[in-house]
């Protein structure tokens, strides 16, 4: 049981900021595993919201959510479009 003014203080702190982590950590983990289930572009730009957001407040490292906005990035297959040249040289 904390005892000083400063020591009851920093337990309402680290409550508070529990709290706040917890929320930032369920919304990223649950956007990253809809997102696992059904992969879309909206959905990727979902995920990296929540990621650097994480990231900021320091939830998670900034390089876990590089690495992972990295991965899921290659679940969304692009198709790249060959684009035919409009006059060929002579």
């Amino acid at each position: 049981m904390p005892v000083t003014k400063q020591a009851i203080k920093k337990v309402r702190q680290d409550r508070r900021k529990t709290v706040y982590n917890l929320r930032v950590k369920k919304i990223y983990k649950a956007t990253v595993s809809a997102f696992g289930k059904k992969p879309t572009i909206a959905g990727l730009s979902a995920v990296y919201r929540a990621l650097d957001r994480a990231a900021k407040v320091n939830v998670i490292h900034k390089n876990k959510a590089s690495r992972l906005k990295s991965r899921l990035s290659k679940l969304i297959k692009v198709k790249k479009v060959s684009k035919k040249s409009a006059g060929a040289k002579t």
